[in-house]
């Protein structure tokens, strides 16, 4: 192949769920099967990295300062769901059981992976809590060690702060080891009405 396609490729490569073949296929349908799409594709790239940033509250995606959920006056601002990734979210959403706020972390407390509490998004977490009246954050973080390491290090900074809120964490029906982003919705309502305190 070319200099060219082997940049693509390589680069596509790099995409959460492709390996080599699902890369040169994709390279392969752009550029011979399919280049009439290639400039749409670049247009929507493009644009996307112009416009979409964080939301400046909950850290989702938004193209002004707060995304959609932030700024619907008909959700329930009073109850934030903590998540770590975006897709999460999007999870949730579509399982149609939860109708309150949302804060993404970006990722959860990992030692062995170098990730601390400062390649989190929780300082502005900790500014929600001080300023929006909130009275109950759900933890809906995966249910393996780091997961429980980030409740646990979420709960006690809480507690340090002075802040009463009340804390849940779902889990019911999530299966050990297992996420919120590959749970059905059946799962997931189950999850976040059976959601328990956490302590």
């Amino acid at each position: 192949m070319t200099p060219a396609f082997d940049k693509l490729q390589k680069h596509l490569k790099q995409l959460p769920g492709l390996g080599y073949r699902s890369s040169e296929r994709i390279a392969l349908h752009l550029l011979v099967e399919k280049p009439a799409r290639l400039p749409a594709l670049v247009e929507a790239l493009e644009e996307a990295a112009r416009s979409v940033r964080r939301c400046a509250r909950c850290g989702s995606l938004a193209e002004g300062e707060l995304c959609g959920i932030c700024a619907d006056e008909r959700r329930d601002h009073a109850v934030v769901c903590v998540v770590e990734q975006v897709p999460d979210l999007v999870a949730i959403e579509r399982s149609t059981a939860y109708r309150g706020m949302y804060h993404v972390l970006h990722g959860k407390l990992s030692p062995m992976h170098g990730v601390g509490p400062d390649d989190l998004n929780l300082a502005s977490l900790f500014e929600r809590m001080a300023a929006s009246g909130v009275e109950e954050i759900i933890l809906a973080l995966s249910n393996d060690v780091e997961g429980e390491a980030t409740c646990h290090y979420l709960t006690e900074r809480l507690a340090a702060m002075g802040h009463t809120v009340k804390i849940s964490r779902i889990g019911f029906g999530l299966p050990s080891g297992g996420g919120v982003l590959y749970a059905d919705s059946v799962t997931l309502k189950s999850a976040l009405d059976g959601r328990r305190a956490y302590s």
